[in-house]
């Protein structure tokens, strides 16, 4: 199973970082009402600003905490 690592944007402008194997139904989740994570309810719509695949959980788990780490701009740039 193929793990995707992503950030989206948030229409305030906010950055979110997350991990899931069906990027696009959990967008779709993200943009539904109280089905998404807490933090993106009521921040949509939503604009995918970046997306990379790991091989397993583990090591997409460790790729979104060095994400959730960078700065900003350091997010931004990738």
């Amino acid at each position: 199973m193929r793990w995707t690592v992503y950030i989206l944007q948030c229409a305030d402008g906010s950055l979110y970082t997350g991990i899931t194997t069906d990027l696009a139904r959990r967008i779709a989740e993200h943009e539904a009402r109280g089905k998404g994570a807490r933090y993106t309810q009521g921040r949509g719509p939503f604009q995918l600003m970046y997306q990379t695949y790991c091989n397993n959980r583990a090591e997409a788990s460790k790729k979104e905490i060095a994400i959730k780490a960078l700065s900003r701009t350091k997010k931004m740039a990738l």
